[in-house]
This record gives C-alpha cells, structure tokens and sequence, in this order.
C-alpha cells in the first residue's frame, strides 16, 4: 500500500537550460577526474527524473554525490571546482521538480545519434539507442533509492516497461512479469515516440508515488 507523501512545496520556476548550458555541463562532466565515474549529460537527466517521482523527497546532498561519481558516490579530490556543475544541475533539478509536479510536459534530454534518415527498421533501433543514456540514468536513481519499488506493484509494472525497455535484456535479472510486459508492447516507431512514452511513464510513475490531492467537492448553490 503507497502512503501519501508529505506535502511538496515545488522549487520556484528555473530558467530553462540552454543548449549552451547542456553542452557546458557536458564539459564539466567530461573534467571530473579519474577514477570517478560521472553520468554523462542525458544519464544526469533521466537520473534526476528517477530521484523526483521517489515518494519521499530525497535530499540533495545524497543524490547529488552521484552525478560525479554514479555508482560509489566519491567525493571529487581537493582543489577540483565542483560550484558550476552542481549549480547547471540544481537548476534542471528545479526545472524537472515543477514539471513533475504539475504533471506538465517536459523536453527529456535525448540526443539523437544519427541525423541521417535510415531505413525503417534501423530507425527504430537508432530510437532505442538514443533513449538508452537517459534510462540508464533513470535505473541508476532507482537502484541507489529503490523507494519506488516498494509502492504498488501492478500499478509500477506499465511504466517501468516502457521505460525499460530501452534497457539491455541483460540489465533486467530476476524480473520475469516486467519482461513479459516489456515484451506484450509495439516498440517506437521513431525517436519522437520513444521521449513522448519515457515523459509519459515518468509522470504516470510520479502519480503511483507522488499522487495529488483530489480537490475538495463544490458546495452545491443554496436557493435565496
């Protein structure tokens, strides 16, 4: 049984990341030394998604940790200038937490690999490529905070197929009934469809962990 969460005050409206501001990020991620391991750009964004629909607010200081270092969560070494990168990424954060919030449309960040036009099976492929950096992200929030996994089972298996899907057969052990879900689906026709499904399963997670109040009932008009 899912237990309401406490009420979430959304972070004020942030200004959109540019795409100077993606590619800035980028970069920064890329400088993050060894052995650290940082996400990349996309992985960060589908990873943020996985820490908002958790059911109780995860604090910044945890998720954080793991943009630069995915899986151990390392500090970075003396002297290396984190402000920036973390500054980029608390501002999407605020973004994806108000989009979220509302259940509004959001632009995931997914990069197609290949601007060429290919044929139609291969475009499907390309679509499943493209989308995998940002599910992957996804999976890793899930896996460092599995809350989410302990809320209705039958209501999480629809969205986590179509976002999972996306994953590598070998990524999805010991997970039969999701699986023959993933497998009962038509596969995106094109990049277009594969982000539509991946926002739409965010928000129908966020409804499973995060549900909104139903508004109270209107008094009906009294006769004068």
């Amino acid at each position: 049984m899912v237990t309401s969460p406490p009420r979430r005050t959304p972070s004020p409206p942030q200004q959109a990341l540019t795409e100077h501001d993606i590619d800035e990020l980028q970069r920064l991620l890329d400088a993050v030394p060894a052995p650290l391991e940082p996400l990349d750009a996309s992985m960060v964004d589908g990873y943020l998604c996985g820490v908002l629909v958790q059911p109780r607010r995860v604090v910044e200081a945890r998720w954080m940790q793991h943009i630069v270092d995915a899986q151990a969560g390392r500090a970075t070494p003396p002297g290396f200038d984190v402000a920036r990168l973390q500054a980029l990424v608390r501002r999407r954060h605020a973004e994806l937490d108000v989009a979220i919030g509302r259940r509004d449309w959001f632009d995931p960040w997914v990069f197609e690999l290949d601007e060429t036009p290919a044929a139609a099976g291969e475009q499907t492929l390309s679509a499943l490529d493209a989308v995998y950096p940002w599910v992957a992200g996804f999976a890793t929030a899930l896996g460092h905070f599995p809350a989410l996994m302990q809320g209705d089972a039958q209501a999480l298996i629809e969205p986590l197929a179509l976002l999972y899907r996306h994953l590598r057969p070998d990524d999805l052990e010991d997970a039969d009934e999701l699986i023959e879900e993933i497998e009962s689906l038509e596969p995106p026709v094109d990049l277009a469809e594969a982000v539509e499904e991946i926002v739409r399963a965010t928000l129908l997670l966020a409804d499973v962990a995060r549900p909104r109040p139903s508004p109270p009932p209107r008094k009906a008009a009294r006769r004068r």
